[in-house]
């Protein structure tokens, strides 16, 4: 690595230890580390699950300096969850399943480690070793990436001294003691209600009626090609400053957004280039991430992930496309509990997230126009118990109007709203309603039911369903005295209908 650089890339393979808080610069050649402690940890987990639990509150995957120990700690911390043995027999099966065995040197290194521990009673001290050194990395590469910063070309020392400080905090998450994770987040119950309790603005919609709150996530569900990406893109759009409206209502600007493609990444590709310009690369460039295919790992099985995600590309938004490409099991109430620790840990860092999720197939046959229920969302009930909005799209596949139902809202309720797409252009709009009355009231020959539902319908022939509906609405006009009635030859059906006198001489 060039000197005075450092890479955001990390390598996993034990022999290349790069991570993004390593650094190659004068005199910072050999970043700190400890092997001996980050083993002497890993082999006392091994021998006693409350080693496992000392050395947990104290510890990320990310504070081993060797890549192969951070998978090692990611597993150990899954079978513990598991109430699984962690023992090196145990450690290597769960390892050799998600195929990392090989990669962290094999089932001969897990015996290595077992046995490089002095014993599982001293972990803690150990686990303090590895932290403060995993700490020195960090401040380190905080420190190299000043003065590569200082040393640009119009460089701006206010925004270099906050990016310095965003670093600083970063490193110091924990306070001087592993004790810090334990009390970081904790607030007396005054400061509880005065700050999280209070109104907040939200990132989509109006206090009134709001569809998608700052500090709680935003999910959207529905078959597939009823536009739920066509929504999500716009929302990303306008999070990016590129407009202001989604669907009529207000959206927040955001600074950053990271967008995890992970279902069909081209076709996404394909939507959102209908929204783009070519005088928006450089915005695009800054502020969008795209994460393209599957993560590393699923959020069942590492529900850090995320949060690391989204502060390591320093995003304030997060879109997950599609949620059934994060979570190993769907129907499985510990994988989706496990999902959701991953969901409020990310917007417990500040970021806002929106996810896409599937409806169950047997939700394709329920009542045209009926409400959809949670019930109807896939997977268990933990998806939205933890979603702070859930939104429904109906409708056909391809369909240019589908329907929006707000199942599960936040202040006031949304709609329910018809949307037409444009799949040309990305675009969705808000269907305004026609008034049957106004219809009426703008015809100076009145109207029949057939020509009242082909203005209702923009059909020339519209179905007789049609048509019943539009003979309902006139005859409802007319018995409240709104209306007047004739008949003319050709059957009973056509019945002319006209505004009367005395309410054309009030709107008038």
């Amino acid at each position: 690595m060039p000197q005075g650089t450092f890479s955001p890339t990390r390598n996993a393979s034990p022999q290349t230890n790069t991570r993004f808080d390593e650094v190659d610069g004068p005199g910072l050649s050999v970043p700190p580390h400890n092997l001996e402690a980050e083993q002497a940890v890993l082999g006392a987990c091994m021998y006693s699950a409350a080693a496992v639990d000392a050395a947990r509150p104290i510890l990320q995957a990310i504070d081993f300096y060797r890549p192969a120990h951070s998978d090692i700690w990611r597993t150990l911390l899954s079978l513990r969850d598991e109430g699984s043995p962690t023992d090196p027999i145990a450690l290597g099966e769960e390892l050799g399943r998600v195929g990392a065995l090989t990669r962290v040197g094999g089932s001969p290194y897990l015996h290595t480690l077992a046995g490089a521990t002095p014993g599982p009673a001293n972990c803690d001290y150990y686990a303090e070793i590895v932290r403060e050194k995993a700490e020195l990395r960090r401040l380190q590469a905080a420190a190299v990436h000043t003065l590569q910063q200082s040393g640009a070309e119009g460089a701006d020392p206010a925004q270099i001294r906050v990016l310095l400080q965003s670093a600083l905090d970063s490193t110091d998450w924990r306070g001087s003691s592993g004790g810090g994770r334990l009390s970081r987040f904790a607030v007396d119950g005054w400061d509880f209600v005065n700050s999280l309790g209070t109104e907040v603005p939200p990132v989509w919609g109006t206090p009134e009626q709001t569809g998608w709150a700052s500090g709680e996530s935003l999910m959207v569900v529905g078959p597939p090609g009823v536009g739920k990406s066509t929504i999500a893109h716009q929302l990303v759009m306008a999070r990016l400053g590129f407009q202001a409206l989604v669907l009529g209502m207000p959206v927040t600007e955001g600074r950053r957004v990271l967008y995890l493609a992970m279902d069909r990444p081209p076709q996404i590709a394909r939507a959102l280039r209908r929204l783009v310009r070519p005088i928006d690369e450089e915005t695009l460039r800054d502020r969008l991430v795209v994460w393209g295919g599957p993560l590393p790992a699923t959020l069942d099985r590492e529900p850090n992930l995320l949060a690391e995600l989204a502060a390591h590309h320093d995003a304030d938004t997060v879109v997950i496309d599609s949620v059934k490409d994060i979570v190993g099991k769907l129907t499985d109430d510990e994988a989706v509990g496990a999902y959701n620790r991953a969901r409020q840990q990310l917007l417990r860092s500040g970021a806002e997230l929106l996810e896409l999720h599937h409806q169950r197939k047997s939700a394709a046959d329920a009542k045209p126009g009926g409400r959809p229920t949670l019930d109807k969302v896939y997977g268990t009930t933990w998806f939205t118990a933890g979603a702070g909005s859930v939104m429904f799209l109906s409708g056909g596949a391809g369909d240019a109007t589908v329907k929006l139902h707000h199942a599960k809202t936040v202040t006031g309720e949304i709609g329910p709203l018809t949307v037409v797409h444009d799949h040309r252009r990305g675009t969705s709009r808000v269907d305004v309603p026609l008034d049957p009355y106004t219809l009426l009231r703008d015809a100076p020959g009145g109207l029949t039911s057939r020509e009242l539902a082909a203005l209702m319908t923009g059909e020339a022939d519209p179905s007789a369903k049609e048509q019943e509906r539009a003979r309902r609405t006139l005859k409802a006009l007319h018995e409240v005295g709104q209306a007047t009635k004739e008949q003319e030859p050709g059957g009973s059906r056509q019945v002319r209908y006209r505004v009367t006198a005395r309410h054309m001489a009030v709107v008038s």
